[in-house]
């Protein structure tokens, strides 16, 4: 059968690296590699991990001597592995056992019926808070119209969006799986950027017109977890970033300076300057009026309605 590869990331993840570990080894797809990256950890994770792989041969740790962030480890997985197709799973979450084999059929069928190859393939999930509050993740193009090309750009840039395709809750590399080989053509992931490097791997596939086709099926659950590189200021650092990276594209859709006013907004909103966020959301609008209403209606009540829910969950 075609060998996958299961490819975990480590950093500090003692408490959760071993139930990861364990989802990975108990998928019942029989031919299986499980490759663990350690990226330098500091506290027990490389021990938990040498336990939870022990007398498994299909299962390898790799030590990185000095720490280079989730993209930095990714690529080592990359560079190591030995299957058709890689399968991505975080050290902090557990998946169904029946989750690689529900996305190697998933690309299978799309390669039977249309002949592409150049694919990424997510699957649905949830997410769980630490105030029990849970989110499903449902999977971009788990719905029979596949969005592929540049409308997947254009979405995950700036949140533009045909009313005929599914999006769901976008390309986080967790719930991948894609081909080996074409992860490498694509160049692997960007180690310049400490965050958002999954949004720019897929902005890149998209550019290069492929499809994102997705499970429906929840496989796989998440835990939400808080830390100094997930601040609103991390993450509009790398935003910022990643907009600065793809520049002459958005500059040829005229919308480089949207694109950035629209990430600065949501800045202001999650660190909680509240005053100040009303002011440059106004400004906003009277600058994009059409276009900047569209995608506040698109995004604004799915997140007030996220929050809500946060909140409620808090109160219980």
């Amino acid at each position: 059968m075609t060998l996958i590869t299961i490819g975990i990331t480590s950093y500090n993840a003692e408490d959760t690296i071993g139930r990861a570990i364990n989802s990975a080894l108990a998928q019942n797809w029989p031919a299986l590699e499980v490759l663990v990256v350690d990226d330098a950890s500091t506290d027990g994770s490389v021990a938990r991990i040498e336990t939870a792989i022990a007398g498994h041969d299909n299962a390898r740790l790799i030590r990185r001597s000095a720490n280079g962030g989730p993209a930095a480890a990714r690529n080592t997985l990359l560079a190591e592995a030995n299957g058709i197709y890689l399968a991505v799973f975080d050290d902090d979450d557990t998946s169904d056992p029946a989750r690689v084999r529900t996305q190697h059929d998933r690309i299978a069928a799309h390669l039977r019926d249309t002949g592409e190859a150049r694919v990424f393939c997510y699957t649905s999930g949830r997410r769980v808070y630490p105030n029990g509050y849970v989110k499903p993740l449902l999977a971009i193009g788990s719905r029979p119209k596949i969005p592929r090309g540049k409308a997947v750009a254009d979405y995950l840039m700036f949140n533009d969006r045909d009313p005929t395709l599914f999006y769901g809750s976008g390309t986080p590399t967790c719930a991948l799986m894609a081909p080996t080989a074409l992860l490498r053509e694509l160049g692997g992931f960007d180690e310049a950027l400490r965050r958002g490097e999954d949004v720019d791997l897929a902005i890149r596939m998209a550019l290069t017109g492929g499809a994102f086709i997705g499970c429906p099926e929840t496989l796989f659950e998440q835990e939400a977890t808080e830390g100094s590189d997930k601040t609103a200021e991390k993450n509009l650092e790398a935003e910022l970033a990643l907009l600065d990276k793809h520049a002459d594209y958005l500059r040829s859709r005229g919308r480089y300076n949207y694109a950035r006013q629209w990430f600065r907004i949501r800045y202001l909103h999650f660190s909680g300057q509240k005053a100040a966020f009303a002011l440059r959301l106004t400004l906003f609008l009277l600058r994009f009026p059409i276009k900047g209403g569209r995608h506040l209606l698109r995004s604004g009540p799915a997140r007030a309605r996220h929050e809500r829910l946060m909140k409620a969950s808090a109160k219980v």
